[in-house]
């Protein structure tokens, strides 16, 4: 499978950006679970098998291929992210790696800790949505996916902490999503308005 059928899978044109990749890949991904498709469920499963390899895929090429091709200006934007917040919780930065395929019992792990994880960050239930997704982290410790679920969560439940006004709890949750996850840019974005949230109710 190149680039160009991965593309095509999902329903992008060649080139698109990862937040169109993620878009359309969680689109597709709830169509397509089994668990809540309503026709041929083995057909959905392999849809969505499918679909989780050219999206997995297409993770580890775009990144190379927008740093490629990216603009003088999108350059200076990236330089110009939070640079005080990334000193804190700096680590060596390395690129999404390609993992393994999972076995059918991992996928089935995971489709299942997904559809549940949803529900949990849908109802503010952040402390049961952590201790799920760390599990399936320790389960599944190098699936890129799942540390971003980790660090979605832990950057949902920082969030709710600033709103609480439990402002030392919730930078430490919000640091650990940026730890988790230190390439996506916009948990970087995310992170960086609830940290000004902070620094105004100071």
């Amino acid at each position: 499978m190149n680039s160009a059928d991965c593309y095509h899978l999902l329903g992008l044109k060649s080139g698109a950006s990862i937040a169109e990749l993620k878009a359309s890949y969680r689109r597709l991904a709830r169509q397509y679970h089994p668990d809540v498709y309503s026709g041929d469920k083995k057909l959905a499963q392999e849809k969505f098998i499918e679909l989780t390899e050219a999206y997995k895929f297409l993770l580890s090429v775009i990144p190379s291929e927008t740093n490629e091709t990216s603009s003088v200006s999108e350059n200076a934007t990236a330089q110009s992210k939070p640079q005080p917040t990334k000193v804190k919780v700096t680590r060596s930065q390395t690129p999404i790696e390609c993992n393994p395929p999972l076995s059918v019992l991992e996928q089935q792990l995971k489709r299942n800790a997904y559809h549940d994880l949803q529900h949990m960050l849908k109802e503010q239930r952040f402390a049961r949505a952590i201790t799920l997704v760390e599990g399936l982290a320790q389960r599944i410790p190098q699936d890129p996916e799942i540390r971003q679920w980790k660090a979605i969560a832990y950057q949902g439940w920082g969030r709710y902490l600033v709103n609480q006004k439990q402002l030392d709890k919730a930078r430490i949750y919000l640091k650990k999503a940026l730890k988790t996850d230190p390439h996506n840019r916009s948990l970087w974005a995310e992170v960086d308005r609830d940290f000004r949230r902070i620094e105004r109710l100071l």
